[in-house]
Formats: C-alpha cells, structure tokens, sequence
C-alpha cells in the first residue's frame, strides 16, 4: 500500500517537473521574442524571422516603389480623413515605448474612400541616426529614402471587433505613410508632438499633450498617393495592411528633425547606460510580384549621383564645343567653293559704262578719217533717222 503511494507520489512529481519545464521553455521563448526584438543585434531586423515568421513573409512592408512598375488605377479617389480636424477637448497621450514615440488617437477618427470603414487607433514616427544623410524612412520612392516617415494605424471596424483582433487578420489595418523631408521653416503641426520629446526620453514613459488637427501633418495633396498591400513594419510583422504611401512629402526644420534624432532613448531612465533611440526604420522587403496601384499617372525622374551629373556636363560641352568646330569648318567650306566654284558661264558679263562707249566710237571714227584722208565723206557715218 506503502509502495504504491510512493510510485503515484513520484508519477504526480514527474507530471508537475514536466509541466513546470514546459512553461519555463514558454516563458523564455516568449522572453526572446515578445518584447526583445531591436532594430539590430542579437535580435535585430536581420534575424527577426526566425523568432517571428511572418517577418520571413511574402508581402513585407516597407517597399520600394518604382513608379516605372505602378499601375494607374483610376477608380482610386482621394484619401478621405473623417474627424481628423476635431481633436476634441480630452488631451493626446504621447509615449516613448522604447521603439518609437507613439500618441494614441481618438475613436471617432477614421478613413473613408477605402474598401471598408477603418477607425484610427495610433501614430507613430521613424527616423535615422542626425548624421545629415537622408535617411530614415521606411518606404522608398524610385530607391530615393527620406528622412523621417509617419505612420497613421487605422483598423477595420466593419469587420473585426478590435484592434487585438484585427491586427492579425487578413484586411484587418489600414496605414497612412507620409514622407518626411527637413527643411528652413518649422512645422508648427509636427511641433505640436515634437515639442513634448524632452517629458519622454526614456523608454516607458508617457505625458499628455494638448490636442490638435491631426489633418495638419498631412501633405496638402490627398489624391496622389500608391497603394499596395503589405504588412507591420515591426514585430510579429502580420501581413494584415493596407497601405497608402502619399507622393507628397512634408517638411519638417532641421532643428525638429534633430531634436526627434537626438532626444530619445530606448533605454529606461534606470538603467546606467541609456542607448540613444536611433535608426528605427526596417530595410525595404521585397516585392515578390505584388502589384503596387498609383491614384495617378507617375513622371518617372532618374535620380543621378554627383559623379553622374558631372560627367554628363563634361560631355555636353565637349559634344557642344565639338558642334561648333563642325559647323564653323561647314560654313567656311561653302564660303571658299562659292568663291572659286562657280562656272564663268553663269556669271553676269560686266556692261560698259556710257561715256567709255561715247569715247571709243570717237576714237573709231578718227582712226577711219586718218586711214582715209582723199575722201572724207566716204566713211564718215550718216545720222540716223
């Protein structure tokens, strides 16, 4: 009786080791996976697919659009914000969650003109690293980065209850991209977030920011854009969005772009060395055939390098100083055959002048009246009548 309450006691041990290893394995593989993930290292976009697979995907978000391969679609009307203008009175959560700075939005915003009605849920920015190279976006137009991009994350309230839920599900998001240029003068819009970056540096913290027109850090032109389907730029990277990459760029200060490169940290405030928030952009994915559609007819412009342009200049004036020595040796060869060419038959015969002819004749009639001195009259001529 003895015996067997020791086996079960053992049995009951082994179960609860077995159990109790399962979830520890859990909790590390969840460890590495769910909240470890950077932009590089370890765990780095580089290997991003091994601890979440839909990263190894085929319809990765960012891409680069070569407007040479979109297709004009012309059924796509502009892009329309609802409740974009009306922030209302309750203040803007802005946060830094060690990726990126991140502002939730209220409920009642949204998009129409889509395929289905999304409601908006966040925002949230990516940049470079403040060492003055235009790099930074995500997205690409014709290979050519910018040096920020914002991202508007909406989902399908038509079809799924949530955001929890949607995010995973096919046709569940929706984002709006816009590209982000530096320039002289401030945005006044985008200083609306980036004045705020000082209260949140550290990775976990939050502050609450007056609210304002979100409609105000669109580009002006809502009509032209590209749109394809893709997926989440980060981890788990579910293949659930649809994206609308706008041709117009916004334009941002140096200063404010400097400030959103510099300010934040990834790191906690506690930690002893804090690690700058830089560079949170993931590398374009690859097309793998999808179709990119464009709201409008694309002029395809070749982007050139400094060496290029140079070369191309040296060689338009060489071909321009070779023109001219061509056309100089042309016109100089016409001048000479004209001169020297022409057939004595064609030219004009030069007309004796009046008194030339009065002074001959006179001269032929003394010469006749010398050779004739006996009869004068003979030769001499007869007036006309």
């Amino acid at each position: 009786m003895c015996v067997a309450c020791g086996k079960e006691s053992e049995s009951m041990d082994l179960v609860w080791i077995t159990v109790c290893l399962s979830l520890f394995l859990k909790c590390v593989e969840c460890s590495g996976t769910g909240k470890e993930w950077t932009y590089a290292g370890a765990v780095g976009q580089a290997v991003w697919a091994e601890y979440f697979p839909d990263c190894g995907g085929s319809s990765q978000s960012p891409i680069n659009v070569d407007t040479s391969q979109t297709l004009h679609d012309p059924t796509l009307i502009p892009v329309q914000p609802l409740g974009y203008n009306q922030p209302g009175k309750r203040p803007f959560t802005l946060s830094n969650n060690g990726h990126t700075v991140q502002m939730t939005l209220p409920h009642w915003m949204g998009l129409a003109g889509l395929p289905w009605h999304y409601s908006a849920v966040q925002l949230h920015l990516h940049w470079g690293n403040g060492v003055g190279v235009a790099t930074g976006s995500e997205h690409t137009i014709n290979g050519q980065s910018t040096s920020a991009e914002l991202h508007i994350v909406h989902y399908n309230t038509e079809v799924y209850a949530n955001m929890s839920e949607a995010k995973s599900q096919e046709n569940g998001l929706a984002v709006l991209g816009i590209l982000i240029e530096a320039g002289e003068e401030i945005n006044q819009a985008y200083g609306s977030i980036l004045n705020y970056l000082g209260r949140i540096r550290y990775s976990g913290q939050k502050v609450t920011i007056p609210a304002f027109d979100i409609q105000s850090l669109l580009p002006d032109n809502l009509s032209q854009y590209f749109r394809y389907n893709g997926s989440l730029t980060t981890p788990p990277c579910y293949q659930s969005v649809l994206w609308t990459i706008f041709n117009e760029r916004v334009k941002i200060s140096h200063s404010q772009l400097l400030k959103l490169e510099t300010v934040l940290y990834s790191s906690k405030a506690e930690e002893a060395e804090p690690m700058v928030l830089q560079d949170n952009y993931r590398a374009t994915q690859p097309l793998n055939h999808r179709t990119v559609l464009s709201s409008f007819i694309p002029v395809s412009v070749k982007m050139y390098t400094a060496g290029e342009i140079t070369a191309i200049v040296i060689g338009s004036l060489c071909g321009c100083i070779g023109l001219a020595v061509i056309i100089y040796f042309i016109v100089k060869t016409i001048r000479l055959t004209s001169s020297w060419d022409v057939l004595p038959s064609i030219r004009p015969a030069p007309q004796p002048r009046t008194q030339d002819v009065a002074k001959e004749n006179k001269q032929d009639m003394a010469l006749k009246i010398t050779s004739n001195p006996g009869n004068p009259d003979e030769d001499a001529p007869h007036p006309e009548t």
